[in-house]
């Protein structure tokens, strides 16, 4: 068994930087903060402070958007969903807040297979952007859970609702 986490990253380098993602946590393994993002490239706002850490920073398993405040993950055990969800990751994505475009807003999706990302994150659940333009949501997605019967609870911070997706 592998721990995982999802991962908010730096904010202040604009729209498209730095990914938040998802990764595998490797025992004395350095992810870069605040050296480094996204492996060995250097923030710029701490350039040539710590160079031979940089150095050892590694890449994060699997980027995730810019900015989709990234918070809950969960991976799917059960059998009620389709065969490509099985061991695979669903993630809360709270979204973005500092962005020039809304981003997130939704579960996103990643396929594994024996305990490996095999394909990048889709759109799950979404839906709780109401107006891009004006800023307005309807709800946040933040944690995800599983149930005993293979559905997935959502828990939505701004509605105050807790959504239950199932199969039919």
């Amino acid at each position: 068994n592998m721990l995982w986490t999802a991962v908010n990253e730096r904010d202040g380098l604009g729209d498209e930087l730095v990914p938040d993602y998802i990764t595998s946590v490797k025992q004395g393994a350095f992810y870069g903060w605040p050296f480094s993002y996204y492996g060995q490239n250097e923030d710029p706002r701490m350039k040539g402070k710590n160079p031979e850490l940089v150095k050892k920073a590694i890449a994060p398993d699997v980027p995730v958007g810019s900015h989709t405040a990234s918070l809950g993950l969960a991976f799917y055990k059960a059998t009620k969903f389709p065969a490509k969800y099985q061991g695979g990751a669903f993630i809360g994505q709270h979204g973005s807040w500092n962005r020039s475009a809304l981003t997130g807003y939704k579960v996103a999706f990643v396929p594994f297979k024996n305990g490996k990302p095999t394909g990048k994150p889709e759109d799950f659940l979404t839906g709780f952007i109401a107006n891009a333009e004006k800023g307005e949501v309807y709800g946040r997605p933040v944690g995800v859970t599983l149930t005993p019967d293979g559905a997935l609870l959502v828990a939505d911070d701004v509605s105050g609702i807790v959504w239950r997706v199932a199969a039919k």
